[in-house]
This record gives C-alpha cells, structure tokens and sequence, in this order.
C-alpha cells in the first residue's frame, strides 16, 4: 500500500487502538487516531477529536488532516452493541429507541465520516476505506433471527458501502471500500457474549485485520470480509 498517512476514528476502543497502534509503531506513515473520547498516548499516532454524532466535528477533523499528506488508509473502528441496551431477541422485544440508537452509530455515523473524509484520499494511487461491520448484518446469512436493530444497522451498512464504492470507482479507478468482520474479538463490545466461543475463535483485538486490508484490490470494492480474509455474502 502506498504510504501517506492513516486514519483510525475509534482509537478509544479496543480495536481501533489496536490498529493505531500497529500502524504508528511501524512509524512509516503519519497516523491520524480520532475518537469522541480522549485515548491513551500511543507511539506515532496523533490523537485528534472526532464524534460521529456530531458532523461537525468530522468537517473539522478532515480540514485539519487535510494540511497534511494524504490518506492511503481510513478505517472507521467504531460500533455499538449492547451500551445498556442488549440485542432483542426477538421481534417482541423491538423498540423505536433501540433501532434508532443502532442505526445512528453504526450506520449513519460512518456514512457521514465518508462523506468528509473520502475527499481526503489520493485519486491516482491505492487507497482503502474500510469499516468495521459484522457477519450478522449479512442477510444471507441469517437463518438464527433475533438481534433485529444490530443486523439491520450492519445491514444497512454494508450497503452504504456498497454504494460508495460504486461511486468512488469513477473518480478513484484503485480504491477500495469494504466492511470487515473481526470475528469475536476480546473488547468490552463482546465481553457480555464470550462465554460460548471456543478460546480459538476469540481473538484479540487487531487479529489480522491489516493484513486483511493489505490484501484488498479494486475488483473486492463494496464487499465485506471476515478476519480470514473470506467474503461474507451480502
């Protein structure tokens, strides 16, 4: 992958400060780490405030990447589960609030980080942006039922990247838009749910991801893959 700079957004949580991690230590690039919250100092990450609740924030978050090289890599590591509110488990539980919260975060927060930061990329040479999504939100894929507002949030967002990767390819021939599955990894998001996985499947929380990404090319633009490297159905 071209070098350039990288940006993280959900450096406060496991995964995205795990991935900011990874990449400021191997100090090749310029790592741009954002979040709502404040994040712990890391090696070779510049920690800057976006919320993706607040589209404010991200026009001026990009505006500020902008003065620098351009990114080769952004990676939205952001989600919501649980946070006092547990996946239904069936559709008798629904509830407007609960759609609403899940479609907010995991859905229209990364569509809008998209919109201002997309813009930011280089046209004439690889680029990815990618986001955190989820094996449940595939609708092939469900033959359990019950989390109604996560799968259909992930769900949601998979189409939204869809969608940008059709439109991205007219401007950015090598760019690449995909959602990733980690799998079960060992955050505070899965904590309430590990009890079932095999010690095997829990992973922790960077577990292969940047390879994955690494071996992304343009013809996989709007899919989404799991931490093995796998395409999830739609």
């Amino acid at each position: 992958m071209a070098k350039g700079s990288a940006i993280i957004v959900g450096v406060s949580g496991g995964i995205g400060r795990a991935l900011a991690q990874q990449l400021g230590q191997a100090g090749d690039r310029v790592v741009h780490g954002l979040s709502r919250t404040p994040a712990a100092p890391m090696e070779g990450v510049t920690h800057g405030y976006l919320d993706l609740e607040d589209e404010t924030s991200m026009a001026g978050a990009a505006a500020r990447i902008a003065e620098g090289p351009a990114p080769s890599l952004i990676v939205v590591a952001t989600g919501v589960l649980h946070s006092g509110q547990t996946p239904e488990r069936s559709w008798r539980e629904l509830t407007a609030e609960h759609l609403m919260r899940d479609f907010r975060i995991n859905a229209v927060g990364p569509a809008l980080a998209a919109r201002h930061l997309l813009p930011l990329m280089p046209r004439d040479q690889r680029a990815v942006f990618a986001a955190l999504s989820a094996r449940v939100g595939s609708i092939g894929d469900n033959r359990l039922g019950g989390w109604h507002s996560y799968r259909a949030s992930k769900a949601a967002l998979n189409m939204i990247l869809k969608t940008l990767s059709v439109e991205l390819a007219r401007t950015h021939p090598q760019a690449v838009v995909a959602g990733l599955h980690p799998g079960t990894v060992d955050t505070a998001l899965s904590a309430p749910f590990q009890r079932g996985v095999k010690p095997d499947k829990l992973f922790s929380p960077a577990f292969r991801l940047l390879a994955v990404i690494e071996g992304l090319t343009p013809a996989d633009s709007g899919g989404v893959f799991a931490w093995d490297g796998a395409q999830i159905p739609a």
